[in-house]
């Protein structure tokens, strides 16, 4: 049962900033989330440049990752799944995650999940990046590969419904495979593209935090997702 500002209490209205890029999974989802609860008017987006050791994003977040939330009085949240609950607290509204009980936890342990598939096609993405092509493992990419895998072939048996933090981390992940290609998915999971293409047509926000549309933007940075 969704809970609301009445039924639980808001923080204050203030102003945060986000940092991420725009074509960051993880980034992707939290913007998501923010959109749903109706908060990007309170949000200011600053990129971030997780390869740079200048960035001041490594004293926000020690481990210079992204995305990280900054409060008023500075202070840093991260990562992905506890800014995305902490936008809840502000907006006084569960719809993503429930406040208490059993089913808090079945869905973030599905959460989970869908993040670590996001993790696996990031680090078959970097392995190739980083690397000269003599130096690529392939047992390292076969490795991240099965991971993939296993996890939608997890998720395609019982595909999230609605609009949940599930399903949020899932179609980022999704959207990430398509665009970065280290895995081709979708010859292998036909039930979970019927599920990724309905959740896209209809979730506004989906289309709305779509990364190909500000890949140009940020073409002359360098980012690491």
């Amino acid at each position: 049962m969704q809970q609301t500002a009445a039924s639980h209490t808001m923080l204050p209205r203030t102003q945060y900033v986000l940092r991420t890029t725009l074509t960051s999974p993880y980034g992707r989802k939290v913007r998501m989330a923010a959109d749903i609860l109706g908060l990007m008017e309170r949000i200011a987006i600053v990129p971030a440049d997780t390869l740079d050791e200048t960035d001041s994003l490594r004293q926000q977040n020690p481990l210079g990752k992204m995305p990280c939330l900054l409060l008023a009085d500075g202070t840093a949240i991260y990562d992905s799944p506890i800014i995305v609950e902490f936008f809840q607290e502000i907006a006084g509204d569960n719809r993503l995650l429930p406040w208490t009980g059993e089913e808090r936890f079945r869905r973030l342990t599905e959460a989970r999940l869908a993040d670590g598939i996001t993790d696996a096609a990031l680090l078959m993405v970097y392995e190739r990046r980083f690397r000269q092509e003599e130096q690529v493992s392939q047992r390292w990419l076969a490795h991240q590969q099965g991971k993939i895998a296993r996890g939608l072939a997890r998720i395609e048996a019982t595909p999230p419904e609605g609009t949940t933090i599930i399903a949020l981390g899932l179609a980022c992940a999704l959207g990430y495979l398509d665009w970065r290609r280290p895995y081709d998915w979708r010859a292998d999971f036909p039930g979970l593209v019927r599920w990724f293409d309905a959740f896209a047509e209809s979730e506004p926000a989906f289309s709305k935090s779509d990364p190909h549309s500000v890949a140009m933007m940020e073409a002359s940075h360098v980012t690491t997702s």
